[in-house]
């Protein structure tokens, strides 16, 4: 199989990843029925095969020891009937990411990659969202989260500058409640590590969903307030429980 397909660059070796992996994508993704079929419990040992070619095949690993590539998980096939369809596929996934590496640094080794080839070569491969990531959804799902954070962030700062022209200019950003060098154009990140959450008072951490009062223009993490990213979408003006509390009161 590929016989004599050698990538010596990282950027080779990084378009060889990126083949192997959308065939894996496509096999466990829009191809899942076909992929299913062939996976027969009845058959020998089978692993699966992402190509350069963006392609995948189900086969026998390969007869020779050591083989000429490092090998897929073997056996897949034996534990298609014996759990959930779902986990089996996410299984085959955690299994196909580990191959990926493998195969990665195996190029990368055979052709004398140094401390900085690797470390570039990972940098590019971590860019990607995981097999497994894909499979489960836990791909989009951060997507969304992250655009989320980065919608009402800018929104918050639009409507700053509509309604609060005066204050703003003594206000950068909201999310620097305790920042004093307006001067400093830092990136967005670090600058909402300065923000407390107005409920529990914990910082802000990148990974975290959260959402600003329209009104008293607090930051809360979304779990504190119950206010998920999905839900976040739909609010076209938010207001905390205390907020809420308040205006509803004579």
């Amino acid at each position: 199989m590929e016989a004599g397909y050698n990538p010596r660059t990282v950027e080779e070796v990084f378009g060889d990843f990126k083949g192997r992996r959308a065939g894996l994508i496509k096999a466990l993704t829009t191809d899942v029925e076909e992929f299913y079929q062939q996976c027969d419990p009845e058959k020998e040992n089978l692993c699966l095969y992402g190509l350069p070619s963006e392609q995948w095949e189900v086969n026998l690993p390969a007869e020779e020891v050591p083989p000429e590539l490092p090998e897929p998980a073997l056996g897949i096939n034996f534990a298609r009937d014996g759990m959930e369809e779902k986990d089996w596929l996410s299984l085959v996934a955690v299994h196909s990411d580990a191959w990926l590496l493998a195969v990665a640094f195996y190029f990368g080794a055979r052709f004398g990659f140094d401390k900085a080839d690797r470390k570039r070569l990972f940098n590019m491969i971590n860019d990607l969202p995981t097999v497994f990531e894909v499979v489960t959804g836990a791909a989009k799902k951060q997507q969304k989260e992250k655009s989320s954070v980065s919608n009402h962030s800018s929104n918050k700062s639009k409507s700053n500058s509509k309604s609060r022209t005066s204050e703003t200019q003594g206000k950068i950003s909201k999310s620097q409640p305790k920042d004093e060098d307006e001067g400093l154009d830092e990136e967005e990140d670090d600058e909402h590590g300065e923000t407390l959450c107005g409920a529990c008072g914990d910082n802000y951490a990148s990974d975290e969903f959260w959402i600003c009062c329209d009104i008293c223009e607090k930051w809360f993490h979304g779990k504190c307030v119950k206010i998920t990213p999905a839900r976040a979408e739909h609010i076209k003006q938010y207001k905390c429980p205390s907020c809420s509390n308040k205006r509803a009161r004579p």
